[in-house]
């Protein structure tokens, strides 16, 4: 019975060594950047609002997490006036990411491989207007005092979420006026432990 016991205990101790914590990150320094760029020169970009995000950490490391951001926020930041309403109102619309049906997008970490200190390949499944892919990228997290920083840049192909827009893979003739498949989402989540 005492060997039992034992047997109990030195496995919990084992398996509780993986603690993780559950870290908020502040929304207010967290940002994540869109850039899309035309199929012949030029392009734009501009930010989406964090609405919430978590990262599981064990001390600094990464173990998992989730972010979810506001897509009614979407807005451009290299143009102004007149054309900077043009173009938010256009992403805000079903040509683009619909946000009136789809208000949020959100990405859930599924696993984690560590590469190197401070350095992961992280997969995870991205929701973008009701569709969920699972997308691998590179992620960096840097700690200083308390703040635990990750960084990611994040290439997704927008029509496999149904924003097919201006997409010379759908349309015929759009000629200067095409718009790249791909586009890039930088991402930063500051947490403090």
């Amino acid at each position: 019975m005492l060997n039992t016991i034992l047997v109990i205990v030195t496995f919990f101790t084992l398996t509780g060594t993986e603690n993780t914590n559950d870290v908020q990150a502040n929304v207010t320094e967290s940002t994540v950047i869109w850039k899309a760029t035309k199929v012949v020169g030029g392009g734009h970009e501009g930010t989406v609002v964090v609405k919430e995000a978590d990262l599981k950490l064990k001390g600094t490391e990464l173990k998992g997490g989730s972010f979810t951001v506001d897509m009614t926020t979407i807005s451009s930041t290299d143009l102004e006036g007149e054309w900077k309403d043009k173009l938010d109102g256009h992403l805000k619309n079903d040509d683009f990411f619909g946000v009136a049906t789809y208000p949020t997008s959100t990405f859930k970490i599924t696993k984690v491989q560590k590469t190197a200190e401070g350095k992961y390949n992280v997969t995870g499944d991205i929701t973008i207007k009701g569709t969920t892919e699972s997308i691998t990228f590179p992620a960096t997290v840097t700690a200083e005092g308390d703040k635990v920083t990750t960084n990611a840049t994040i290439t997704l192909n927008r029509t496999k979420y149904g924003v097919k827009y201006g997409s010379s893979s759908f349309f015929d003739n759009l000629g200067d006026k095409a718009i790249s498949d791909e586009f890039k989402l930088i991402v930063t989540l500051v947490t403090v432990k």
